[in-house]
């Protein structure tokens, strides 16, 4: 008798579960109910390289046909109809500025770059809605807008000035990746030479200020030095908004083991990116050779620089960039939440940034790609959402708590320069 109900409740139990949801399935659900919050896109980059920041006559519903054979630019990868597509309901736009520009000339950039982006913004209002905390991110998803973000990429952004950095939040800034390519005055990049071993005391203030603020501390393009000294301070959890594993590629851009885990105990959250060279370890090999044979083409030709350029264009026609696969960047997600959990990662595809993507990511359609890969290697809906969303707003959410604790706290000060 015992035996009989039990074989009948296990009946019960098989006929109740199902079949097996196939992971197109499961990356759909959990697109669904969580839909990508990627912590990086270059679009204001393009509209100031494109169109100077010129709005008149530029159409965001589709920007396929922006190619530009006179300059040699792609189209864009970026616009309304591929991200619903890709299912993107959150985007932290970055307003990038070259750290070749005097500090006073990337202060007045950056502001023409939060300018463009939240007038494109504005001319969209029911597609996009512009946020500055995750409360408005959740009401405009479920509004069916994309919540705006801005984000700021380099802390030469700033010119070396407390007084800029708080103006820049009070424009909207939600995060400042501490450096670009090269070093600031005050924080050692990963592609530099280490001038300060990573932060100075400058640097800790305004690392300080930016907790203060309840402004996401950004650690992509910063030296391991400088990650170490900002995780040593303690507050918030960090983000790093466009980096991969380094155990996997072994780009400076990348993060080591050993900081990957300080950021997990921090709380944090690295948002893998799409960059051939820095996802695919055969890239950067590749990257570092044609830098090799650029500069051998301008040693072999001296004074002819169309025929180093020519040169250049030959090689580049006969050794194409390894590009990769979508498998690729789950390995990168995948090693990162064996390493510190699931709950320590995202997406921040770098997309209208770079001039090459990984070989199924061409643009923001392409996200449900990696979801349904991952799917297929066993990870669960839940956590899916939690990459694809639910890490950010964890993230967002712990910064503002932070900042609120921290209202009454006096400023950073420093003296002006000038």
């Amino acid at each position: 008798m015992t035996k009989s109900i039990l074989l009948l409740a296990s009946a019960a139990l098989l006929v109740g579960a199902g079949p097996a949801r196939s992971p197109e399935a499961v990356a759909d659900a959990a697109l669904r109910a969580s839909p990508v919050f990627d912590a990086h896109n270059d679009v204001p980059e393009q509209l100031r390289d494109r169109r100077k920041d010129v709005l008149a006559g530029f159409d965001f519903n589709d920007t396929r046909n922006t190619a530009d054979a006179k300059t040699g630019s792609a189209a864009m990868m970026t616009d309304l109809a591929r991200l619903k597509a890709g299912k993107v309901g959150a985007q932290f736009w970055s307003v990038y500025v070259s750290a070749d520009l005097p500090e006073p000339q990337a202060v007045q950039a950056t502001l023409e770059q939060i300018d463009v982006i939240r007038r494109l913004i504005a001319r969209y209002p029911d597609r996009m809605q512009l946020c500055t905390d995750s409360a408005c991110v959740i009401a405009a998803q479920k509004g069916g807008r994309v919540a705006s973000l801005i984000g700021m990429e380099g802390g030469h952004s700033i010119g070396g000035s407390l007084g800029v950095l708080r103006q820049m939040h009070a424009l909207g800034a939600r995060y400042m990746t501490l450096t670009h390519f090269r070093n600031t005055g005050w924080a050692d990049s990963a592609t530099d030479a280490p001038a300060h071993d990573g932060l100075t005391p400058f640097g800790i203030k305004v690392v300080r200020e930016m907790q203060r603020l309840g402004m996401l501390v950004d650690l992509a393009h910063v030296s391991e030095a400088t990650m170490s000294d900002v995780l040593a301070l303690g507050g918030p959890p960090v983000i790093v908004s466009h980096s991969n594993a380094r155990a996997i590629n072994h780009h400076a851009r990348n993060v080591s083991d050993e900081t990957l885990k300080l950021i997990g105990a921090n709380g944090g959250i690295v948002t893998v990116n799409f960059y051939p060279p820095y996802v695919v370890e055969a890239a950067r090999q590749w990257s570092a050779a044609r830098d090799a044979e650029q500069a051998r083409a301008k040693a072999l030709y001296r004074g002819d620089p169309g025929a180093a350029d020519a040169a250049l264009a030959q090689w580049d026609k006969q050794s194409p960039m390894p590009r990769g696969s979508v498998a690729d960047v789950a390995d990168h997600l995948e090693h990162i939440a064996r390493l510190i959990g699931v709950d320590h990662v995202g997406l921040g595809g770098d997309l209208d940034g770079v001039d090459a993507t990984i070989g199924g990511l061409e643009d923001v359609s392409s996200y449900p790609a990696i979801f349904v890969e991952l799917a297929r290697r066993g990870w669960s809906q839940g956590d899916l959402e939690k990459l694809s969303s639910r890490n950010m707003l964890r993230v967002m959410k712990a910064a503002e708590t932070y900042a609120v604790a921290h209202r009454g706290d006096a400023e950073e000060e420093s003296e002006t320069t000038f």
